[in-house]
């Protein structure tokens, strides 16, 4: 038995197989071009999304040595499109969750006083990364026959296309993200598509994540589309988060960090937002995320803008080759700030520089900055569930450096823990894809059956880290509300 795993991510589009133990196989990346239109603007082409989605799929069903029994879907949730249903084709490119150009917008909302009733409807804040402006900005910007527009996010997308227009559809984890969403009702909320001017009938079909959407013939033989969830509540279910109490994190380009909260929506009072963890049936199940915007894409920032690294890898080594930052702290505000502050007027700073300031010591700022981030988000998390953290579990590409797991353990003062396969999201779309089937049972087995590498218990540093964290947090109030 093989499933086929497809995670649709911001830098990428990745498919893998998983065997009958949901375990890792062969699986194929491709890097995902992104587009820079003008400053605070990101944009993705639809077309290459589905070129490069094909791609991978074929590389892996070549490497396949079964048929391959279902498919799951994962993908980078808030980035969305328009697309004509009778030709196919995107009316412009996807908007990606990074891009700032509906703040003005969501000002506006703010200044209308639509920030309660929207929290309390969809879960969320008012925030251009949210797809429910983005959407509302390309009706009024791309030229399309009202008739013919249908409107989703990357994984409606790639739905579409891989059952050839049959399936126009969603889960309610990624419906979650839109702004446009109810959590009680859990439909489309007709307030807000009135406000936003959003027709709904553009708007996929909202189904539970684990069960069946499809079917598809890329693979040459038909293949049932079995789950699809946002990349975060991915990493989420297959770290096995289930239940109150439990929290993940993943870092990426940006960081989320979520914990479930049980089968009723919790509303924030500390800036965090409420999302549909997974549908299974007619259960629910519920979370509260922080959203970090920029972690990775710091450690990216180096690399590229900074030219002072060649590759991430060297972070490790030049921030252990120091004793501390020597007084350098930095906010990584390079698309605003996500929670707990919700400033889309931030801007990034870097303070603190002195004639003894190297690349060692900006390096290990901006790792520090990726855990002091995460440590704002506990700390909010324990204000609105009065669980306080007792263990982080992590996945994502930056948790491969040694150093910022032992900080992170440091700053929060509790063990975190990293599996061996770190690329949890795309594990987690395999297990609802099998459970979606019926080629799985029992989901504690999968989870439980997921080594784990390694667990970073909190250190000598710990005091230092979070003496560190004090000090940044005077950083942050002085890069809001820049621009």
């Amino acid at each position: 038995m093989s499933l086929l795993a497809l995670d649709l991510g911001t830098t990428g589009i990745r498919a893998q197989l998983f065997d009958r133990q949901g375990q890792p196989g062969f699986s194929a990346y491709q890097e995902l071009p992104q587009i820079y239109p003008q400053p605070g603007w990101v944009e993705h082409d639809p077309e290459i999304i589905w070129q490069l989605t094909q791609q991978v799929i074929a590389q892996v069903v070549a490497h396949s040595p079964e048929i391959i029994q279902a498919i799951g879907i994962t993908n980078q949730r808030e980035t969305c499109l328009l697309w004509d249903s009778r030709t196919g084709i995107p009316l412009g490119n996807a908007i990606v969750w990074q891009d700032r150009r509906t703040s003005d917008l969501c000002t506006q909302l703010r200044r209308e006083g639509w920030e309660l009733p929207i929290q309390q409807r969809t879960g969320l804040v008012i925030d251009a990364y949210f797809s429910g402006t983005k959407l509302a900005w390309m009706l009024k910007h791309y030229q399309a026959d009202p008739q013919a527009i249908k409107a989703g996010t990357i994984d409606t997308w790639i739905l579409w296309k891989l059952t050839e227009g049959q399936v126009h559809a969603t889960d309610t984890s990624n419906a979650s993200r839109t702004m446009l969403f109810h959590l009680q009702t859990l439909n489309w909320d007709p307030t807000l598509l009135k406000l936003l001017e959003i027709p709904s009938e553009i708007l996929p079909t909202v189904k539970p994540s684990v069960g069946f959407f499809g079917e598809t013939s890329i693979c040459g033989y038909p293949v049932p589309i079995t789950g699809v969830l946002g990349d975060q509540q991915a990493a989420l279910f297959a770290h096995g988060c289930d239940r109150p109490g439990l929290v993940k994190c993943t870092y990426g380009t940006g960081s989320f960090l979520v914990a479930h909260t049980g089968k009723a929506p919790v509303l924030s009072k500390h800036r965090l937002v409420g999302t549909v963890a997974w549908s299974i049936g007619n259960q629910t199940g519920y979370a509260l995320e922080g959203s970090l915007f920029t972690t990775g894409a710091s450690v990216q920032w180096l690399r590229d803008g900074l030219g002072i690294i060649a590759s991430a890898e060297e972070t490790e080594a030049l921030a252990t080759s120091i004793s501390d930052s020597g007084g350098v702290a930095f906010v990584p505000a390079l698309s605003g700030l996500g929670a707990p502050h919700w400033d889309m007027e931030a801007r990034g700073l870097l303070i603190g520089l002195t004639r003894g300031s190297g690349r060692a010591q900006i390096v290990r700022a901006v790792l520090e900055a990726i855990a002091f981030q995460v440590r704002e988000v506990t700390d909010a998390l324990a204000l609105d569930t009065d669980v306080p953290i007792a263990k982080l579990k992590v996945d994502g590409g930056a948790v491969r450096n040694n150093f910022l797991m032992q900080w992170q353990a440091d700053v929060l003062g509790v063990p975190v823990e990293r599996p061996k396969n770190i690329d949890t999201t795309v594990q987690g779309a395999a297990f609802a894809a099998g459970l979606g089937a019926g080629l799985f049972q029992d989901y504690s087995a999968l989870v439980n059956s997921r080594p784990i590498d390694r667990i970073f218990e909190p250190g000598d540093n710990q005091l230092a880290a979070q003496a560190g964290f004090s000090v940044w947090q005077r950083a942050v109030e002085r890069a809001k509300h820049w621009a």
